[in-house]
């Protein structure tokens, strides 16, 4: 798969995720307020397993549009595929520590959002770092001997 169709795949899907972020049908709402978040709009569990609210609806609908927009440019698409795998393996790590797992009150990213943010950053790294310099090293001329 190439760098530009890793980067329209990710865009769909994330953009897929922050439209259904605000589809009340498939939010579970959590028992009472979530104390340790300032947003409580469209807070709950995501299929009953995510939790989501409009902060992090919105942080997926920004980086599913910048994934369609780049998916034209095959250096574009590489600097998504690195932002990607950056700030969703921080939110990963973000996510285990209690006390700052939801990004300071903005957005929940603990629970199974962990796994998902971890499975998507490492998903982006290897197209972002690893595949691509896979490549420059097959484009670039043999050394010569002197």
């Amino acid at each position: 798969m190439s760098i530009r169709t890793f980067a329209l795949i990710y865009g769909l899907l994330f953009t897929a995720l922050g439209i259904v972020g605000f589809i009340p049908a498939v939010i579970t709402p959590y028992r009472g307020l979530q104390s340790d978040l300032w947003f409580q709009q469209g807070a709950g569990y995501l299929f009953g397993v995510f939790p989501v609210n409009l902060p992090l609806n919105l942080l997926h609908l920004a980086f599913g549009v910048w994934g369609i927009v780049v998916n034209q440019s095959g250096h574009a698409a590489i600097g998504y595929a690195r932002s990607v795998a950056i700030v969703y393996a921080v939110l990963a790590v973000v996510g285990l520590i209690p006390g700052i797992n939801t990004v300071f009150g903005l957005m929940p990213v603990y629970g199974n959002d962990v796994w998902l943010h971890a499975l998507l950053a490492a998903g982006a790294a290897y197209f972002g770092f690893v595949r691509h310099a896979e490549a420059e090293l097959a484009h670039r001329p043999a050394a010569r001997g002197t």
